[in-house]
């Protein structure tokens, strides 16, 4: 996790959100990273014994959607330097919504990340009691 200066009570409302969205988008970044980790075990265990193509081709499906989901934060990320040259709403509303937009996105591939990690483990805990 990346350590945050502190804010200062001279510091605009707007500087301090844009940065709270930076760590924010980094942090959304390193959990991704991770899960990437996670998925290279995952695939090795399926591989290894679950022996089930549908939950392989589920894990593989899901990796590729997270580096992509990477990539699209990166650059999420570095476009984010942009919202310094902001001098309307509607400008400051269309970076607003880019981070929505890729907030939920980030958790809905999380959720789903999640409930395939779930059946990867059940499957394990089905193959250890037979």
């Amino acid at each position: 996790m990346n350590a945050i200066e502190p804010f200062y009570p001279h510091e605009s409302d707007s500087r301090i959100m844009m940065e709270k969205d930076k760590v924010e988008v980094t942090n959304w970044t390193d959990d991704l990273e991770y899960i990437n980790e996670e998925l290279d075990y995952l695939i090795d265990i399926e591989e290894r014994m679950l022996h089930n193509t549908q939950l392989y081709q589920q894990l593989k499906e899901i990796k590729k959607e997270n580096k992509s989901q990477i990539g699209t934060l990166q650059n999420h990320g570095s476009n984010m330097r942009h919202i310094v040259e902001c001098d309307t709403v509607q400008c400051d509303a269309f970076y607003l919504h880019k981070h929505e937009k890729n907030r939920l996105v980030y958790l809905e591939h999380i959720r789903r990340y999640r409930t395939l990690k779930r059946m990867v483990l059940s499957q394990i805990l089905l193959n250890v009691r037979s």
